[in-house]
């Protein structure tokens, strides 16, 4: 009920980059725990890095710009914003790094085919799921 009264075009676009993102993010850490347990499947490292730079940087950039086109059409300032923004915001910024850093290894584990390189790419790509969910829940939640 609370979206009724947002702008439509810009929470569309954050809400779409943001699940799309999920499930690039989702894709990485799945091809990876598989190529994990085999290590004749290195070359999932392959899919895990298209993945990432194809579909969740394009992704990434959608859901930010969804998200401040959306902050400056609500009219906020940055002075007395809820908590729930700077979460996401946080999250976000943090994000970026965190798949940025997920690229640059899943490029390593594609070209070096490495067993270690395949468990970074898990590793950092569950941290990140698990920051997507927390930022999701703060906004899902409104807290504070």
């Amino acid at each position: 009920m609370l979206a009724a009264g947002r702008p439509f075009l810009p929470l569309f676009l954050h809400v779409l980059g943001a699940m799309v993102l999920v499930g690039a993010v989702l894709t990485a850490a799945i091809v990876s725990y598989v190529a994990w347990r085999r290590s004749d499947l290195a070359l999932l490292g392959r899919t895990g890095f298209w993945a990432l730079v194809v579909v969740g940087v394009p992704a990434y950039v959608v859901m930010r710009v969804g998200a401040q086109w959306i902050y400056s059409e609500e009219g906020f300032s940055g002075d007395d914003d809820p908590t729930w923004l700077g979460v996401g915001f946080a999250a976000a910024d943090v994000g970026l790094l965190i798949l940025l850093v997920t690229i640059g290894v899943a490029y390593w584990w594609w070209r070096s085919r490495k067993p270690l390189a395949g468990r970074i790419v898990a590793g950092l790509s569950t941290v990140y799921l698990l920051l997507l969910a927390v930022a999701w829940l703060a906004m899902a939640g409104k807290w504070g």
